[in-house]
């Protein structure tokens, strides 16, 4: 019955389209319905698409995107950080989606398959296969592209919608600077040894604008919390995790990072970079490792600049060149030793100086990091690991450029030297 009347309600449709467009059925030189058909345009309406008869999805609270390029010496910690993850995995609240790109010459586990997959990452109790369903297979990237980073964040988004994004970049990481000696020639973040190429500090900024932004930007590479970075990415970010000094070779610890968050989803996104920072530095303190990691707020970088400005500007007035290199080698330093940490040059001045004004205004920089720029920062020391023993006691968050001679070429290109007068300053201690 049902049948019959789902046809007679076409057939009803047919014919009052039909009379709407002035069929002429008495047309004496055909007696084909057909014909007649064929020389009109009847619009009818088209038929709906599957996809229209899927619900919509439900936005989860967190979508955690990790881009992990292991195209190079880091591979098989790619390997063991995606076991990491999948020993939380995904839940009813959060997605951990990952784009992995892998190349020949490594690690050859999981079955050395080569080329750039995405995951959905699910739970499991193997900690040495990677069994979470690859929901993408793009074949060979170029993972130091960043416009693939962007095509990532946005399918992710697009995909798996959260009220709250998080996007980490895995990899070798250099700060800003920029180096002939390094791999792939300049220095940045995300190296893919196949194609040579990587991701520039200006570039990190433009994926994180072309991809619309996230709520939490993280680094898991060495040496990136650094003024001349976290300027170029302010705009598409409110809270910025990273390290100053480099990271150990075993980076985030995914399991210790995702735990907290699948338990507590509906936390914000300062409570959820907090969580980051002390499961990294609670992992490394576990180990007798040193470490650095902090978070801080975007909103209070430009009031980070003016701070930097005035300080700078008072050492200048004042004219202690000598002090200012003094304060650089006492300075705590990380792997490039032109990367100082920020607050303790200050310091190292401020306790020295006979100025009021550099006093002032060094103090006022020192209040501004640690009260309002850095919103959780931690370190661990070691006893042993790569540079043997290491204390980070004098790491407060935020590293600086502070080379002993001309900066590298391509610093003047960041937004932080075109907008700060850091630069200027630079040029002022260089004179003889």
């Amino acid at each position: 019955m049902l049948k019959k009347l789902a046809a007679a309600a076409v057939t009803a449709f047919s014919f009052a389209t039909l009379a709407m467009a002035a069929v002429n059925f008495d047309n004496p030189r055909s007696n084909n319905i057909t014909e007649e058909l064929n020389g009109l345009e009847i619009s009818l309406p088209a038929p709906a698409p599957a996809e229209m008869d899927k619900k919509p999805v439900k936005a989860k609270e967190w979508t955690i995107m990790v881009y992990v390029n292991a195209k190079n010496n880091l591979e098989r910690y790619g390997i063991k950080d995606m076991n990491e993850m999948e020993m939380v995995g995904s839940s009813d609240k959060v997605n951990v989606v990952v784009e992995m790109g892998r190349m020949k010459g490594f690690d050859s586990s999981n079955g050395d398959w080569v080329g750039t997959r995405r995951y959905l990452v699910k739970k499991d109790a193997d900690t040495a296969n990677v069994t979470s369903p690859v929901v993408a297979d793009l074949g060979k990237t170029d993972m130091g592209d960043y416009k693939n980073v962007t095509a990532f964040v946005k399918w992710a988004k697009a995909t798996y919608p959260a009220k709250k994004t998080m996007l980490v970049v895995w990899n070798h990481g250099a700060g800003w600077i920029k180096s002939d000696k390094q791999v792939g020639g300049e220095k940045g973040i995300s190296y893919d040894d196949e194609t040579g190429s990587h991701i520039t500090t200006p570039q990190l900024g433009a994926l994180l604008k072309d991809a619309g932004g996230v709520d939490v930007y993280g680094s898991d590479a060495c040496l990136m919390q650094m003024a001349e970075v976290v300027y170029e990415i302010k705009d598409y970010v409110p809270y910025i995790v990273g390290s100053e000094e480099t990271e150990p070779g075993d980076g985030y610890t995914y399991n210790d990072m995702l735990a907290p968050i699948v338990a507590k989803p509906a936390m914000s996104a300062e409570e959820l970079g907090k969580a980051v920072v002390d499961a990294y530095s609670d992992h490394y303190a576990g180990i007798d490792e040193g470490s650095t990691q902090s978070l801080l707020k975007s909103a209070a970088i430009p009031g980070m600049l003016n701070a930097v400005d005035e300080f700078a500007y008072a050492l200048i007035q004042a004219g202690e060149k000598a002090l200012v290199k003094s304060a650089m080698d006492g300075a705590q330093s990380y792997a490039y030793a032109e990367n100082k940490d920020l607050y303790h040059f200050a310091q190292i001045i401020t306790g020295a100086t006979q100025n009021a004004g550099v006093k002032a205004k060094g103090e006022a920089l020192m209040k501004y990091i640690s009260g309002t720029l850095i919103v959780h920062n931690r370190t661990t020391n070691g006893s042993g690991g790569w540079y043997g023993p290491v204390d980070y006691s004098n790491s407060h968050g935020m590293a600086v450029y502070l080379p002993p001679s001309a900066p590298a070429a391509g610093y003047m290109d960041l937004q932080w030297a075109k907008a700060s007068n850091w630069d200027e300053f630079i040029a002022w201690y260089q004179q003889p």
